[in-house]
């Protein structure tokens, strides 16, 4: 199974809109699909649809170990794709978790135990922090993909993101890896746009994905309608980026996983 995080410890970036679409066209081009929210926020959950009465077990019971991923799974309405939402209970497993043993491991031996081979791709939305949960979340997966808004600051706060890669792969996970940077957000009317999309690809370079996600109405909409907005409006800039990222995602994936 391959997995990925979608991590950026600045909030407002597009994360999680980058989670709910990239997962909603893999699931689109016929990849079984698994999102795991683990935004204490909830967003990606209720992007989906998903509410709060139907999560009765979440992403927070699956790291303390009240439930199994079976049992956490709820179907989206999105056919192939599949999540484990999130609660505001996620807000204090940061502490619970420091008594429990192997407290960074717990995301990745609950994937160990039972998600191997009823999904292709799990996808796995990480808070605005740099905390035990990103951590988490790093350590379970096999490559990071970082969205990148559009904007002066984001060379600095994707630095910091870098070391903690460096860090994780040091101590816990030598087989992470940057899958790839992808830039949001992007406003052609900008100058300082255009500026900041050249600097991180002469820092980068083949490391920042080709796709550019616009700034575009539709895609702030669409969760307020409980869809993604590949379902919301299929035609919109913002779709279109996204399934072309998606493409572009499948095409720096290794054969042999895509294939598993």
């Amino acid at each position: 199974m391959i997995s990925i995080a979608i991590a950026n410890q600045k909030g407002g970036v597009g994360k999680t809109t980058t989670a709910i679409n990239l997962a909603t066209a893999l699931a689109a081009t016929g990849h079984r699909t698994l999102l795991i929210d683990l935004d204490p926020q909830g967003n990606a959950s209720t992007g989906l649809g998903i509410t709060h009465s139907a999560r009765a077990r979440s992403s927070y019971d699956l790291l303390i170990g009240d439930s199994t991923l079976d049992e956490a799974v709820i179907h989206s309405a999105v056919p192939g794709l599949d999540i484990v939402a999130a609660t505001q209970d996620l807000s204090g497993a940061e502490i619970e978790l420091i008594d429990i043993e192997q407290r960074t491991h717990r995301l990745a031996n609950a994937l160990e135990e039972q998600g191997g081979h009823r999904w292709d791709v799990c996808l796995v939305d990480c808070p605005p922090s740099l905390g035990l949960l990103t951590v988490n979340a790093m350590v379970a997966v096999k490559s990071v993909l970082v969205p990148l808004q559009c904007e002066f600051f984001a060379l600095e706060g994707l630095s910091q993101l870098l070391q903690t890669v460096d860090r994780i792969r040091a101590r816990f996970n030598p087989a992470l890896s940057i899958l790839g940077v992808a830039l949001t957000m992007y406003d052609r009317r900008n100058r300082l746009t255009d500026q900041v999309a050249d600097d991180v690809r002469a820092c980068l370079g083949d490391l920042v994905f080709k796709t550019v996600i616009p700034r575009n109405v539709r895609l702030s909409e669409a969760p307020s309608h409980g869809v993604p907005a590949l379902i919301y409006d299929m035609r919109c800039a913002g779709s279109e980026a996204y399934m072309a990222l998606a493409r572009e995602l499948i095409e720096r994936l290794p054969r042999q996983e895509v294939a598993a």
